[in-house]
């Protein structure tokens, strides 16, 4: 029965993103030869059509990329990937701990291996074709053994510690593995700032004096402490420019893309920046962490529950091992499917997501000026080739910010 409610939902999960990505690229297609009201003075027809085509061949590439991660999680359950996988790591490994840290590993570098040629096609072909690709072939595969590193000395202690808990501590294993794993996540927010962001890109002290002061005075009206005000090399890899805030306690700071710097005047670099400090002053991120907490404790009780329930492996076409430890085993096979299931979610989480957006936008507007944060956007929308006219249900589902129309209007005459 269990098999029938995962092809099931899986079915519905195809059908629902492929039925709603073409809706995205006959929609957005339609509304190509003609600049939104809003925005005509301000893009150029030329600018929007490019946008269109980046936003329709950004979504032909999410497709193939999602069917191909669709036919191997088939490959993984109920062709027998899985259980192929947990009988000849069985033979060749007698360490369980050691043997059940493969199966893992092995799930997660098929999945890498997998998507890399993805990665590759989009940084130099799709990225590339519209002017942003600033990544060599060198950077691509340095920055690729970096992130393997990374990913092995933060990843590989975590899955040993999470699997040596669901070993030891019985039916309360589910509680002792989130309090790791929100460990783990608070000591990979301390570290990033200062530890593992450096290994990627430089990071350089703000030298503009007019922007330093403004965003000094900005973050002294907002209540906003922080310990440095830095510049990212993002034009290093990419002409996208972006702004952020990271870190807390004493390694908090401002960081601005380069790409940024150069494109917006000090006016509207304050506007942007009031709008990441109106997350701040909403107390998004800390309410969004709670949220995230909160859902990995659900979830872990109910991988405790199904980690018990023999057809839980069987309906997804594995038998475990009898006389050896399953956890790993469970735990691959949960985070494998449960995105099937979660996925009709994804509407809620969107617009809790631009609802935020939404708010960060009003203060914005209360500590600078909405004309200039509608400018700065605009400017953003416009070298960012983000579409203006997206599919409403494709924007209701999976948009995390709101359609810049209706963003605009918002900020424009405050409703």
């Amino acid at each position: 029965m269990f098999t029938l409610w995962f092809v099931a939902f899986l079915l519905a999960d195809i059908f629902m993103r492929s039925w709603i990505a073409l809706r995205q690229i006959r929609h957005v297609r339609a509304h190509r030869d003609l600049v939104p009201a809003e925005f005509s003075e301000r893009i150029s027809l030329r600018s929007h059509q490019r946008a269109a085509d980046y936003t329709c061949a950004k979504a032909r590439v999410n497709w193939v990329e999602y069917m191909v991660e669709a036919a191997l999680l088939l490959g993984f359950t109920l062709l027998g990937g899985l259980q192929w996988l947990d009988i000849t790591l069985g033979r060749a490994i007698e360490n369980e701990l050691l043997r059940q840290m493969a199966l893992i590993g092995s799930v997660i570098l098929t999945v890498g291996v997998v998507n890399l040629p993805f990665s590759v096609w989009r940084k130099f072909k799709l990225e590339a074709r519209f002017g942003f690709n600033r990544v060599t072939p060198r950077l691509f595969i340095a920055d690729t053994i970096k992130g393997v590193l990374l990913s092995l000395v933060l990843g590989a202690p975590l899955v040993a510690l999470v699997l040596w808990v669901m070993d030891q501590s019985g039916p309360a294993w589910p509680v002792w593995a989130w309090v790791v794993w929100v460990s783990f996540n608070l000591l990979v927010l301390w570290l990033f700032p200062t530890v593992i962001a450096p290994l990627f890109n430089k990071f350089q002290p703000l030298e503009n004096p007019d922007i330093t002061d403004r965003v000094n005075k900005l973050a002294e009206r907002c209540g906003f402490s922080l310990s440095g005000l830095f510049v990212m090399d993002g034009s290093k890899r990419s002409a996208h420019g972006n702004a952020y805030f990271t870190g807390f306690g004493r390694t908090r700071r401002i960081v601005f893309f380069d790409t940024l710097l150069a494109r917006l005047n000090g006016t509207e670099i304050e506007a942007v920046l009031a709008h990441e400090l109106g997350h701040f002053r909403h107390r998004h991120i800390i309410k969004r962490m709670i949220v995230s907490f909160a859902l990995a404790f659900v979830f872990l009780q109910i991988l405790g529950w199904l980690s018990q329930q023999v057809w839980f492996y069987t309906g997804l076409g594995v038998i475990p091992q009898l006389g050896r430890p399953n956890d790993a085993l469970a735990l691959v096979l949960f985070f494998l499917v449960a995105p099937v299931f979660t996925f009709w979610a994804t509407p809620l989480a969107s617009w809790l997501s631009r609802r935020d957006e939404f708010q960060a936008d009003g203060y914005a507007a209360q500590q600078c000026s909405a004309d200039a944060l509608v400018s700065a956007l605009v400017k953003l929308y416009d070298d960012n080739a983000a579409t203006l006219t997206p599919d409403p249900l494709h924007s209701a589902f999976y948009d995390s910010h709101p359609p810049a129309v209706v963003r605009i209007q918002k900020l424009r005459h405050g409703a």
